[in-house]
């Protein structure tokens, strides 16, 4: 006995449907996700706001500060380690007393933020890479790249992302 059409095209309309929902990223996390950008340890707000009449404003501002302004005071870094500003997106590091490095703080395997410094590694909660504090190398994958340096100048007991 032959399957009608009709019940075939219905099948296979249902399926595609169920293939769409299931491929979908409304209320994902990361898994599933066809967006280009990566994702990260928590959530930020990138698609600009729209008004009631349908135009666009323009994106909020970042929390990173100007070219000039304090970042943190030396004695927040401690020797040895170093200190995540997350909402700036970089780390600092002091791997000797009064030697100082700045590195973006986000992962160069997935676009995660790192989120801490300890045992002279920067470390990525996400998948596990970890950082080397005097250059950013990378001391465990998956990353395969270090992470970007970032300008900072030491003045006196102030640190300032440039």
């Amino acid at each position: 006995m032959e399957t009608p059409r009709r019940t075939v095209l219905v099948a296979g309309a249902a399926g595609a449907a169920a293939l769409v929902a299931g491929c979908s990223n409304y209320g994902d996390e990361g898994g599933g996700s066809t967006s280009a950008t990566p994702s990260t340890s928590r959530p930020e707000t990138t698609q600009p706001a729209t008004s009631g009449t349908g135009t666009t404003s323009a994106p909020p501002e970042s929390s990173a500060p100007p070219a000039g302004e304090e970042l943190a005071k030396t004695a927040d870094i401690p020797v040895g380690g170093g200190k995540v500003f997350a909402d700036q997106k970089v780390v600092v590091t002091q791997p000797t007393s009064g030697d100082f490095k700045a590195f973006s703080a986000i992962c160069t395997h997935q676009g995660c933020t790192v989120n801490k410094v300890a045992d002279g590694t920067i470390d990525c909660p996400c998948h596990g890479s970890k950082y080397n504090i005097e250059d950013a190398a990378v001391v465990h994958g998956p990353a395969t790249r270090p992470l970007p340096t970032k300008q900072i100048n030491v003045s006196g007991d102030t640190i300032v992302l440039t």
